[in-house]
């Protein structure tokens, strides 16, 4: 799948960039139909320690899903992230095999 990275406000270094693409490559077990991906990398500047966002939308045919997380850090929004996706893609599917 292709993974478009954006890092808004600061510069992702590579092992980011790679940890974010293996786990996007995962949903692909889930739904063999996903187009692309689109990642946003924010950082709010607060005094919070949960400053990073970590934002992705997911092309599918005829659809687009969105999820936005709010972590610590970037991996752990991912990871979020590309668990609240496996979730939408499987009902995805389920609905599919419900009109076949």
């Amino acid at each position: 799948m292709k993974v478009n990275t954006q890092s808004v406000n600061f510069n992702a270094d590579e092992k980011l960039l790679t940890f974010i693409q293996k786990r996007m490559d995962k949903l692909d077990l889930y739904y063999d139909k996903v187009i692309k991906s689109d990642v946003f990398l924010k950082v709010e500047n607060t005094s919070d320690k949960e400053n990073k966002i970590f934002e992705v939308k997911v092309s599918v045919p005829g659809d687009s899903l969105i999820v936005k997380k709010q972590c610590k850090s970037f991996e752990e929004g991912t990871d979020m992230a590309v668990a609240s996706l496996e979730r939408q893609l499987k009902k995805k599917k389920e609905k599919l095999r419900a009109y076949l």
